[in-house]
């Protein structure tokens, strides 16, 4: 076997097909924060979790929803969605996929326990299941709820012999870690690698691979001498620095795809009084919060220049942001432009706000989760001084700075979103927190306007396609003009794999080790 493992490795090295591939390597950009499927909604989670376990409804590489474990969906009236599941499926333990393990997995996403960001917002909706077959689900609702398969998109299913309140430490183990995906779980050491063998039994086309290491190599520059190095065959998040090189490297070869993830600016709205890292120009204390008057956070976001974040940090690797999607995307507000940069402007709303000399404020930001993540915080750390905001730029590496960010520890600070559709940043990072309802819960900044919360209320339970997109734009505009966050940018998607192999790139950004395969 390790003759043969290396003989594989050479093969791959040289950029030559083998004719059936032993083993692959993948380095992801950041470590998931568990193998619990349920436990975080958060990128690298997902990214472990698609290779593990199965969605009832699945999305192709530019978001259109397919077939998953649900092999068909439909309403039957106004208040209940009936899916047919798939036949024959099997978790990695053994058992039998039925539609009662659809009803133990939406029983047990709102009871995760310290979940940082809950999967709930996707189950809340659904208020009753009936199961009148082993292979029929119907999901009930209160009242027309048009958007219910998009959340079906981002759950994945558990086995009911898992039991009562599985915990998340079970699963990180191994001992939970039963999906009825392509791989199988072998070992996870939290922060360094996972080891998959392929699920022979996976319904699915089959894997190449039959053994995937996911290796964790958060370093730009280490993932790129990693992959250039042969140790790995596929990367995710290309440095932009390092995109032009490989291109003509013929060693490597890369794959790109505009994506839906919006980098933003979170402002705290979370407390009346003082934010723990905003002063006066001199460093004295203040009394209350500057980021709750709005004149304060429009300084703010004209003040950055997000064309020169474009071509200058990202090196023209990304679309200039002024809302949450593109133009041509379902849900895009027309005329709803990226701001443009006005540093008189900005001046003067400071000194409308009281603030005629300025304020003190640390931006923080990780340094090892997105493209060019410390690099843009710099960027516009420089543009806010030159309105009189002298900022301080604070970069944390990702585990660190995501626990402190859930505890609304920041004052200003910097994440991003990847999304399927229009209504889902608005509901999940505007809306008001409100863990009852599940809406709002990676709503961080703590952002919180009726009208808004109206407006979603609508168009969450409105059938018609045209008037519900009029209302997110309306909802999409309030949010914008009150400055509930600050867009930045739309990243584009780039991967890059050894020569010889050919991989199918997302709009969703998800690396999925199933669309890797030896070049044609």
């Amino acid at each position: 076997m390790l003759k043969r493992l290396a003989g594989v490795g050479v093969a791959l090295l040289l950029g030559t097909t083998v004719a059936v591939a032993q083993s692959v390597t993948m380095a992801m950009s950041s470590s998931p924060t568990s193998v619990d499927p349920h436990y975080h909604t958060f990128a690298p989670n997902e990214t472990l979790g698609i290779h593990m376990y199965d969605r009832l409804i699945e999305r192709d590489p530019l978001n259109n929803l397919i077939p998953g474990l649900a092999l068909s969906w439909k309403l039957i009236d106004d208040s209940t969605w009936e899916l047919k599941l798939r036949q024959g499926v099997k978790f990695h333990d053994g058992s039998a996929f039925t539609a009662a393990d659809v009803a133990y997995t939406f029983a047990r996403v709102p009871t995760v326990v310290n979940s940082p960001g809950s999967f709930s917002i996707y189950t809340k909706t659904v208020v009753a299941m009936e199961t009148p077959d082993p292979y029929t689900v119907r999901m009930k609702t209160n009242g027309i709820y048009p958007l219910l398969p998009v959340d079906l998109t981002n759950v994945f299913i558990i086995p009911k012999n898992l039991g009562p309140n599985p915990a998340t430490e079970e699963f990180n183990s191994g001992r939970n870690a039963a999906g009825t995906g392509a791989f199988r779980m072998v070992s996870y050491k939290q922060g360094e690698r996972v080891e998959l063998e392929r699920n022979d039994a996976w319904w699915g086309s089959k894997p190449h691979w039959q053994h995937l290491t996911i290796r964790m190599i958060p370093n730009d520059g280490a993932r790129t001498a990693a992959l250039l190095a042969g140790d790995v065959q596929l990367i995710e998040f290309v440095p932009t620095a390092d995109a032009t090189r490989l291109r003509a490297d013929k060693r490597v070869t890369l794959a790109e795809i505009a994506s839906q993830r919006i980098v933003y600016l979170w402002l705290d709205r979370s407390r009346g009084g003082p934010t723990p890292f905003i002063t006066g120009p001199n460093g004295e204390a203040l009394t209350v919060n500057p980021l709750n008057d709005k004149r304060v956070r429009q300084a703010l976001t004209i003040a950055i220049n997000r064309p020169a974040i474009v071509e200058r940090v990202m090196e023209g690797a990304a679309y200039a942001a002024g809302q949450f999607v593109a133009p041509g995307t379902w849900g895009h507000a027309p005329g709803l432009n990226p701001p443009t940069s006005d540093v008189a402007r900005a001046k003067a709303l400071l000194a409308e706000a009281g603030y005629p000399n300025g304020l003190r404020i640390t931006l923080h930001g990780p340094n090892d989760r997105y493209v060019n993540d410390g690099k843009i915080i710099q960027a516009i750390g420089q543009m806010w001084s030159r309105i009189g905001v002298q900022t301080t730029v604070d970069a944390i590496t990702w585990p660190n700075y995501i626990a402190r960010a859930n505890k609304q520890d920041f004052s200003a600070y910097l994440l991003a979103w990847g999304f399927g559709e229009a209504t889902n940043p608005l509901r999940a990072l505007v809306y008001t927190f409100s863990p009852a309802k599940g809406w709002g819960a990676v709503n961080r900044g703590r952002y919180s306007n009726p009208e808004f919360d109206g407006l979603v209320d609508r168009l969450m339970v409105t059938a018609d396609e045209a008037q519900r997109e009029k209302l997110v734009i309306e909802a999409t505009r309030i949010a914008m003009e009150d400055v509930a966050l600050i867009p930045l940018h739309l990243q584009q998607n780039i991967w890059a794999m050894r020569a010889g192999l050919a991989f199918v790139p997302r709009a969703d950004e998800d690396t999925r080790v199933m669309d890797l395969r030896p070049a044609p």
